[in-house]
């Protein structure tokens, strides 16, 4: 077999052109316009090539097109304000820079996900993950937060797809050209590439460190295909998704434990970790195998300063789709390390299982039990997951589950069209933008009404026409592969009408989002798509997963529709949906249709997106919208109605989009005045954009990320790596631990049946058996409120009562409640662990009620 030898050959580019290497290389170009446009001018055909990849394209550009380009002064000029913004962009003072506490210079996030979505020409993403994942670094570089991410370096990606004469999906798998992607290794303090260690049963790999500049962040990947590695091992980071059971969890590992690794190598030192999904959990235990190295404690005392300083966010309404693994495969990869942790595999397997009887180890177990701050992605979702893990949390009452919901967003920036962006410039910029200059902070979103309703609407038909020859574009391209002829390639050109009321809808093709609900009745959306007054037009895109045989038999539905002669140029599905074709589609439907089952979808930000740029949503009230609908700024489908079975909650819920489209939706499109406009759909779209973009951006989601969570999990993991803090909060953790069976509460309150008024304090008084604990280190409290159907208590006022003496070995508490309700109230006493140092006192969940 040849040896291969290999090299890099960089761009050769004339000195006043110099500044092109460095905004390339940075994914900054990615939400700015000015420097989309330059980049298109060079060469339009090489960057729709690249997928929007100027390093490609910059590689493969002629020498005497970039020649020319150095002599052109208008190139040049636009160049030189470009560098200009961008440096004016990293130096500004920024949003953190005016609100972070300056005491603390040493905060730092370590953002840790499986996908990024920031970019085509940077294709590590599948879908709504990923994009979020890529919003969340683009938003902490606009408002300056010191975060990292870490993710994986996939030789593959995810998949391409195409599809057959059948509408069959089929998957490509090509190789991404690292040489020529936004990407640069990194180095270690000797100058050499950096590579660390990740130890793998009983086996060491490494994987390579790779730096992606995002603005003013980083994001770093991890890469295994290196020639020290085995074969076998250098296939680990081949592919986003790939591979069987044993691949997944080899990824997680190193994605985990080689993520932190990396990060140390680096010299960086995050004081807040962030998981981002379960399949980065591993990170928690390498975390806590650093702080028993560097701190000399024992696994359980390291475990409360990580617990502390750990957010985890769960994006998985179902228990299923959570991340499993059988017991076995994690003892073979993982055994041999937790002797490094001093804990035995019956200890460490347990952290992982819902309960002692679970037969697997689920990553989202381990987050729940070893970090402290979690939650779920809308307030609904939150809801669902504390519903989904009580077992991890037993005899904890749900409303006071420590599983909170702070709500997507998405990065306005990268997904508003720039005609949209000018005209909201134009119209709603405020005076003195300060520290934030992107949207949605830069604007007054109360002047909405401002833009006339011309201005408004025009802009929106600018974005629907470029939708629609993008469309006709692909359809193109896409017939053209099949071999169709010259008679049928001109066809695309009658694809889809501008003036016709169009809908999108365009996500993954996962079953639980019903792609095909609307074609449950055929004739009933004949009868709509066909209305000669008020027609309608759908456009769809979006990809199963390979292994998903009932997803990709949604795909080939909606495909071979397209050839319905009742629905042809009426109904296109374009393959392949990536980020480039989301960003048309958003800009340039009429409507954004969703419809999952309600309540399995966690959040969802396409809609979002859509809202940015006055495109209204049709939606079942699941994830963001139930947070975001009223009548004024779309429709919804349905409500939390509870069905006998899916087939009358799918007949009910495609007749009542049906029966929206063409009694409210369609009529209200196609009202226009003697100018063509339709007034009452403009107004409808203002007002989305206007409560909708300020409040569902990730500019919002990350502020709150640092108010509610960052902040409280870097003081709590500063304290408790202080002093010994958390060698004495884990011995307190033990005591409570041994002496909670003793712990008893019972009644003794002189009025338990008395009727009382409104106004007028009930009394509380409770016998508690302690133990060996003493009074301060627990909080005995009574529960006021209403019993629920279930055995819980709803709406209850918590009282704290204090120790007033004792009778014998019994404390004696105390305490009073003001009644403000009248009518029957029910209460229940009960016992909780107490200390000054925890974030949340229900791990482990000890809570003793009276019995």
């Amino acid at each position: 077999m040849m040896k291969i030898h290999s090299f890099n050959v960089a761009p050769n580019l004339p000195d006043n052109l110099k500044p092109l290497a460095e905004l390339s290389q940075n994914m900054w170009f990615t939400w700015n316009w000015d420097a989309i446009t330059m980049l298109v001018s060079m060469d339009e055909d090489l960057w729709h090539r690249s997928h929007r990849n100027p390093k490609w394209v910059l590689g493969a550009i002629p020498p005497a097109r970039l020649e020319e380009l150095s002599k052109d002064p208008a190139f040049t000029g636009q160049l030189n304000g470009i560098k200009q913004k961008f440096d004016s962009y990293i130096s500004r003072e920024t949003w953190y820079d005016k609100n972070h506490d300056k005491n603390e210079k040493d905060f730092m996030v370590a953002y840790f996900s499986m996908e990024f979505g920031i970019g085509e020409g940077l294709p590590m993403y599948s879908g709504g993950l990923g994009m979020l994942s890529g919003d969340h670094l683009k938003s902490s570089s606009d408002l300056g937060l010191p975060l990292v991410g870490v993710g994986l370096y996939y030789q593959k990606g995810y998949i391409q797809q195409v599809l057959n004469r059948e509408g069959w999906q089929m998957e490509r798998y090509p190789e991404n050209d690292w040489a020529n992607m936004p990407v640069v290794r990194a180095k270690d303090k000797n100058g050499q590439p950096l590579n660390v260690p990740v130890p793998l049963g009983n086996e060491t790999i490494l994987a390579g460190v790779w730096q992606v500049p995002v603005g003013r962040t980083s994001l770093y990947l991890l890469d295994t295909n290196l020639p020290e590695n085995a074969p076998h091992h250098r296939l680990i980071t081949e592919q986003l998704y790939g591979g069987d059971r044993e691949v997944r969890i080899k990824q997680e590992i190193v994605l985990g434990l080689g993520g932190v690794k990396a990060l140390e190598a680096l010299g960086l030192k995050p004081t807040v970790y962030h998981i981002n999904e379960g399949h980065a959990a591993f990170l928690l235990f390498e975390r806590i195998r650093k702080v028993m190295k560097e701190k000399n404690l024992s696994f359980h005392e390291a475990r409360e300063a990580v617990w502390a300083s750990s957010v985890f966010t769960t994006h998985t309404p179902v228990i299923a789709g959570n991340e499993h693994f059988d017991p076995e495969l994690v003892r073979r990869f993982m055994e041999p390390y937790t002797r490094e942790l001093g804990i035995s595999w019956e200890e460490f397997i347990a952290i992982g299982k819902e309960e002692q009887k679970s037969a697997t180890f689920c990553m989202t177990v381990v987050a729940l039990r070893l970090a402290a701050y979690l939650n779920g992605v809308a307030k609904l979702h939150g809801d669902v997951s504390r519903e989904m893990w009580r077992k991890v949390f037993p005899q904890i009452p749900f409303s006071e589950m420590p599983i909170t919901s702070v709500t997507n967003g998405v990065h306005t920036s990268s997904w508003i069209s720039h005609e949209h962006h000018s005209l909201y410039l134009k119209y709603l910029k405020k005076p003195d933008s300060g520290c934030c200059p992107e949207i949605p902070d830069v604007c007054d979103w109360n002047k909405i009404y401002t833009i006339p309703d011309e201005e408004m609407w025009n802009t929106h038909q600018i974005r629907k026409g470029k939708m629609i020859n993008l469309v006709r574009q692909r359809m193109r391209r896409q017939l053209a592969r099949l071999g169709a002829d010259s008679t049928v390639l001109d066809e695309t050109e009658d694809l889809l009408k501008p003036e016709v009321l169009t809908i999108g809808f365009a996500r993954r093709f996962a079953t639980y989002k019903r792609a095909t609900l609307l074609f449950r009745d055929l004739d009933r959306l004949d009868a709509l798509i066909n209305n000669p007054q008020q027609p309608i037009q759908l456009v769809f895109a979006g990809k199963a997963h390979q292994a998903d045989t009932a997803g990709k038999e949604l795909v080939k539905t909606i495909a071979r529709l397209m050839q319905d002669k009742r629905f042809k140029n009426k109904l296109v599905f374009i393959e392949d949906y990536n980020m480039n074709v989301a960003r048309y589609i958003v800009q340039g439907v009429d409507v954004w249709l969703n419809n999952p089952i309600r309540p399995l979808e966690a959040s969802g930000t396409s809609g979002m997106k859509a809202s940015i740029n006055g495109v209204l949503n049709l939606s079942v009230l699941d994830g963001w919208w139930p947070e975001a609908y009223s009548p004024e700024v779309g429709w919804a489908i349905g409500g939390s109605e509870h069905y006998n079975d899916e087939a009358e909650r799918d007949n009910v819920e495609s007749e009542a989009i049906c029966n929206l489209l063409g009694k409210e939706v369609a009529p209200l499109y196609y009202s226009k005045d003697q100018h063509g406009i339709p007034r009452g759909w403009v107004e409808k779209m203002k007002n989305s954009v206007s409560r909708i973009t300020p409040q569902f951006s990730t500019h919002r989601m990350v502020r709150e990320y640092f108010d509610r969570l960052y902040t409280p999990a870097h003081r709590y993991g500063k304290k408790l790596l202080s002093d010994g803090f958390a060698a004495e909060l884990a011995k307190w953790r033990y005591r409570v631990g041994e002496n909670w069976s003793r712990v008893r509460i019972t009644d003794d309150s002189p009025r338990h049946h008395h009727e009382t008024c409104t106004g007028q304090k009930m009394h509380f008084k409770a016998r508690v058996m302690l133990g060996n604990l003493r009074p301060e280190e627990v909080q005995v409290q009574v529960c006021v409120g209403q019993l629920h159907s279930k055995g819980e208590l709803e709406n209850d006022t918590k009282v704290i009562l204090n120790p007033t003496g004792r009778d014998g070995e019994a404390y004696i508490y105390e305490g009073d409640m003001t009644m403000a309700r009248s009518g029957r109230q029910d209460f229940a006493f009960r016992v909780i662990p107490n200390h000054a140092d925890l974030p949340h006192p229900f791990m482990p969940p000890y809570i003793k009620w009276e019995e």
